[in-house]
This record gives C-alpha cells, sequence and structure tokens, in this order.
C-alpha cells in the first residue's frame, strides 16, 4: 500500500510538472513575440475561456461534439468485442484481422476524411472518420486482454467443457473488464480529439470544431486558445473519470496485487 501511495505521488508529481512546463513556454513565447495575430496572449485566453462557460452556444457546441464521440466509441467498441471474441475462438479470423487492422491504422486520417465528405455530410462525417481510427484501437487492445488470460484457467474450461458463453462471462470479462474501462477514457479522450478536428476540417455547424473553425475565419486566436484548452480539460476529465470508475469497482483486485 506504501509503494502504491508512493508511485501515486510520483505521478502526479510528472503530471503538475509537466503542466508547468507548457504554461511556462507560451507565456515566454507570447512574451517574446508579442503578437496576438502569431500567438495567443495568455491573459486573452484565459478570460476568454472563463467567459466560455457561461456560453450557451458553448455548451450546445460541447453537447454535440461529444454525442459524436461517444457514438463512434460504442460503435467501434461493438464491432471491435465481436471481432476480438470471434478472433480467440476462430484464428483463422484472426489472421484475417491482423492485415485489416493495420491498414486502418495506417490510413490517413486528414486525407480519408476529404474522402469522406464527399460522400458524407458534415455532421457525420467526423464520427466516419473517429470510427475508422477506433475500431483497430479497441480491437488491439481487446484482442490482447483476451491473448492475456491464464492458460490454465481456459484449460479447465475445456475439461470441464464449458460453453463459449460462460467461458466469455465468467473468464474473459472478469479479466479484461479493469483495463478495458480504463483504456475506454483514454479512447473517448482520443476520438474526442479526432471528432473536434474533423469538425474543424468539415466547418460543422453547432460543434466545438465548428466554432474553432469560426474562430479562425475571424482571426480570434485567443478564442481558438479557449477552445483548446476547454476541449483538453474536458479530455483529461474524461480519463480521470473512467480510472477513478475502473478503480472503484475492481478495488479489490488492487488490493491483492498490494497484498
Amino acid at each position: 500500500m506504501k509503494r502504491l501511495l508512493t508511485y501515486s505521488k510520483f505521478n502526479i508529481l510528472y503530471s503538475l510538472s509537466a503542466i508547468i512546463l507548457m504554461w511556462t513556454v507560451w507565456i515566454v513565447a507570447a512574451a517574446t513575440v508579442k503578437n496576438e495575430f502569431l500567438v495567443a496572449p495568455v491573459g486573452a485566453s484565459l478570460k476568454e475561456f472563463f467567459l466560455l462557460f457561461s456560453k450557451g452556444f458553448f455548451w450546445s457546441a460541447v453537447a454535440h461534439t461529444f454525442a459524436r464521440t461517444l457514438v463512434a466509441f460504442l460503435i467501434s467498441l461493438i464491432l471491435a468485442s465481436g471481432c476480438a471474441c470471434l478472433a480467440a475462438v476462430f484464428k483463422p479470423f484472426a489472421a484475417f484481422m491482423r492485415p485489416v487492422t493495420a491498414f486502418f491504422r495506417t490510413l490517413p486520417t486528414m486525407a480519408v476524411l476529404l474522402l469522406i465528405l464527399v460522400l458524407l455530410t458534415p455532421r457525420t462525417a467526423p464520427v466516419a472518420v473517429a470510427l475508422l481510427v477506433l475500431f483497430p484501437m479497441c480491437y488491439s487492445q481487446l484482442s490482447n486482454g483476451i491473448a492475456s488470460v491464464d492458460g490454465e484457467l481456459l484449460q479447465m474450461a475445456k475439461v470441464y467443457k464449458l460453453s463459449l458463453r460462460s467461458r466469455l462471462a465468467n473468464i474473459y470479462l472478469p479479466h479484461i473488464a479493469p483495463a478495458a474501462i480504463k483504456d475506454a477514457g483514454t479512447n473517448i479522450s482520443f476520438g474526442l480529439k479526432l471528432i473536434i478536428s474533423a469538425e474543424v476540417m468539415a466547418s460543422t455547424y453547432t460543434a466545438v470544431g465548428g466554432l474553432m473553425s469560426e474562430a479562425q475565419a475571424n482571426i480570434n486566436l485567443p478564442r481558438i486558445a479557449a477552445l483548446t484548452l476547454a476541449a483538453v480539460l474536458f479530455g483529461i476529465l474524461t480519463e480521470a473519470f473512467f480510472r477513478l470508475l475502473a478503480d472503484k469497482l475492481f478495488k479489490w483486485k488492487k488490493a491483492a496485487r498490494c497484498d
């Protein structure tokens, strides 16, 4: 337990050091350049950041962007779960999925978005782009989790002739659930970044990316910086929420490791 607390303190210290370093770089850059059209002023950006939270249009944009992110993540998770389970029991399918996921991982996101915009609307194109990126991530995470299941447990399941449903519910799911919940926070946070980037490219109306695109057209750097800070904040809070959720749900597993 003492070792775990020490590890957590060092993690917090390193995170604070990184945040302080990034703020220092921004402040120094703004003070050196002294041109608000090149580097957003820190004071004006922070003022704009806090003003955003009192604006109804901002919360509407956040709601639409988060909705797209969750839709892309849930579709990716459902497809990846099905494929990972099928790959676990049918090895030829696992071999088939390796080049497929490698192909999706190497797709250039912006080039794909430009192609997708021809077929879809600015409202749906960001979801399709995030789906293409999140699916191979979720599949790899779930496949690695399934592959790390204790072989003796699987052998015992064969001996007692447990059904596939029983193996999934009583062996695979309890084993991969803690990591899967933590990974969900990371994946949603990453998906949020993808969605916002795609919204900027697509000039999606009523979205965080759309607000950034509008601010860019008006050369409003403080607004862009404020929206970027808000996006980072929401991403950090999402990851922290899922980490705390995993720790809360699987506290017994963590305690067992410490003992």
